[in-house]
């Protein structure tokens, strides 16, 4: 496929980063004007191109943004792609469309540390024949602890606009509840699922933590949460600040932050059943 960067813009549709709720996999959903705007919704609703991380989750969104705003075209109507599935496996976070960077290998037991220069320039097509394309995940923002990056790249590099859309993004309300430091901090994805590989890098974050001031943010799949909340009391200090965030917009939203002597004390939270954020710093 040959792209021609070079097509006059007022031709280009734009790429909109479409938030989506955060009660994704949830028993009890959230009304959806609860937690996006009247703006996001509105635009939401005329798109009928989409990129997504799962057709079936963007189709359910799409029903649900229905209800409140009357939609431009029948669901069954819409173009509806889908990420190939090794970009949801190995990250699509690093490189440039053609470029020559090649993919770096994993860290034992990091998948966030994988990363690849997919090239997502042909999922763009419909923009540059002057059609408006929605990029969305499964929740929260496109882009920000899921996949979409290479989408983003690759509109810029053919000279696309991109427009952020207002909506819900799960790590900065933990950050913003939690009482950690929201002037200094790093998402670090996932850590190690191998068990001494894990406390080496939660006992780097903290020395960095400590050192720096700088938040340190991240999450891991809810079947490892109870194995992930253990190393965090085993492997931080007594006076090291760490919060646990869930359910972020709902209803049953939880917080948990104070130091790691006083986590000592209590019962494993039973918010740690649901995807949570994890953060810890001074």
């Amino acid at each position: 496929m040959t792209f021609n960067t070079a097509t006059a813009s007022k031709q280009k549709g734009k790429l909109y980063l479409v938030p989506a709720p955060l009660d994704f996999g949830c028993d009890a959903l959230s009304p959806i004007s609860d937690v996006l705007p009247l703006g996001t919704l509105q635009v939401a609703a005329r798109l009928q191109h989409w990129v997504c991380e799962n057709a079936k989750t963007t189709r359910s969104v799409l029903k649900r943004v229905g209800d409140v705003v009357t939609l431009a075209a029948p669901i069954q109507q819409h173009t509806i792609t889908e990420l190939p599935r090794e970009v949801h496996k190995k990250g699509d976070h690093v490189g440039a469309p053609g470029s020559s960077q090649k993919p770096t290998a994993p860290k034992a037991g990091n998948p966030s540390a994988v990363s690849s220069n997919y090239d997502a320039r042909p999922l763009l097509k419909a923009a540059l024949d002057g059609y408006d394309i929605g990029l969305i995940s499964e929740a929260g923002m496109p882009a920000v602890a899921d996949p979409g990056s290479s989408v983003v790249r690759a509109a810029h590099a053919l000279g696309i606009a991109v427009v952020p859309l207002v909506g819900p993004c799960s790590l900065l309300l933990a950050l913003a509840a939690s009482g950690l430091n929201g002037q200094n901090f790093a998402f670090v994805g996932y850590l190690p699922t191998d068990a001494t590989e894990r406390q080496k890098r939660i006992r780097e974050l903290e020395a960095l933590a400590l050192k720096t001031g700088q938040s340190q943010l991240f999450i891991e799949t809810p079947y490892r949460n109870v194995a992930m909340w253990g190393a965090l009391l085993a492997s931080l200090q007594p006076h090291t600040l760490l919060t646990v965030a869930s359910g972020l917009t709902l209803a049953t939203a939880q917080v948990i932050s104070q130091r790691v002597a006083a986590h000592k004390q209590v019962a494993i939270p039973t918010l740690l059943d649901a995807p949570c954020v994890f953060g810890f710093g001074v």
